[in-house]
């Protein structure tokens, strides 16, 4: 059902997700099944989302893995005529 709130969210869901997590998680759902997932497809989708921003610890819940600093954004400029 699209337009789900963080209140029904599945118990197990939200025991396993941080706060901001369960946001991502819900807006990412909702938004699968606006596009017309049914909510198998929807929840899967979902999960892919935490699962690229998070990782489960050992207790079970789901981390923000930590930021990675030696990345860098270099822009390339290609040469003119």
């Amino acid at each position: 059902m699209p337009g789900k709130k963080l209140d029904e969210l599945p118990s197990d869901i939200k025991e396993q997700l941080e706060d901001g997590a369960q946001q991502i998680f819900l807006t990412a759902l909702n938004s699968a099944q606006e596009d017309g997932m049914d909510e198998a497809a929807a929840m899967h989708l979902a999960w892919n989302t935490i699962e690229h921003d998070y990782e489960k610890g050992e207790d079970g819940k789901w981390h923000r893995r930590p930021q990675q600093e030696n990345i860098t954004h270099k822009s390339v400029q290609s040469g003119g005529n």
